[in-house]
């Protein structure tokens, strides 16, 4: 029979968290202050469902997820992914991680960030009950606010995903990936408030202006 390896403490796995809270976030000034931040009530939730559900404690483990989404806003993480040390999530809101996803260690996500699947209707084969169907991310990944990562890519060590970035496919390694910006147009210039307001005259039926005669 195997040996299983023993994990690093439950104080220590914390610590790194709430340090970890602290270099990457500035608004962040102190460990006490980190107690506060999404990030730890988000790996709490995790870690405990997590351990469920390697135990086959699936229904269990389900529900101190769906609880860990309600208190945190939206943090969206199965009890079935695969999430290494030193992870961090800003702001939060509407993180979707998938249950075959993998994070590597000291990886960083931003808001709106879904690590998900094609669909089922996508492709039949990543369907399979088991097989893998989300993304990998590496080791030292930073993924920003928006970004969508679909099916079973894989993101290599120190890649940046830019926000609002689309990615579907495998991102080798210190590769930036950066949506394209769309220049629609020059803002019009405000009035100033103390300028005299005009009323759009409605035009004649016709479409022209209504004229009058003296």
């Amino acid at each position: 029979m195997s040996r299983v390896r023993a994990s690093p403490s439950l104080r220590r796995r914390i610590g790194e968290t709430l340090d970890v809270i602290v270099a990457r976030d500035p608004s962040v000034r102190s460990r006490t202050e980190a107690l506060l931040h999404p990030t730890v009530l988000t790996l709490l939730g995790y870690r405990t469902g997590n351990f469920l559900y390697r135990h086959r404690r699936y229904l269990i483990a389900r529900l101190v997820c769906t609880a860990t989404k309600v208190l945190t806003g939206g943090i969206d993480i199965h009890p079935g992914a695969r999430i290494g040390r030193r992870f961090f999530v800003d702001h939060g809101s509407g993180v979707v991680v998938g249950e075959t996803a993998v994070i590597g260690d000291d990886v960083s996500l931003f808001h709106q960030v879904t690590l998900g699947s094609f669909g089922w209707w996508h492709e039949q084969e990543h369907a399979r009950r088991g097989a893998r169907r989300h993304p990998r991310l590496g080791n030292g990944v930073t993924v920003g606010a928006g970004a969508t990562l679909l099916g079973p890519i894989t993101v290599s060590d120190d890649a940046l995903i830019g926000a609002m970035s689309l990615v579907l496919s495998d991102v080798p390694k210190g590769v930036h990936v950066r949506a394209p910006e769309a220049v629609v147009g020059h803002a019009p210039a405000l009035a100033p408030q103390d300028s005299p307001r005009t009323e759009p005259q409605p035009p004649h039926r016709n479409g022209s202006e209504r004229t009058h005669e003296s």
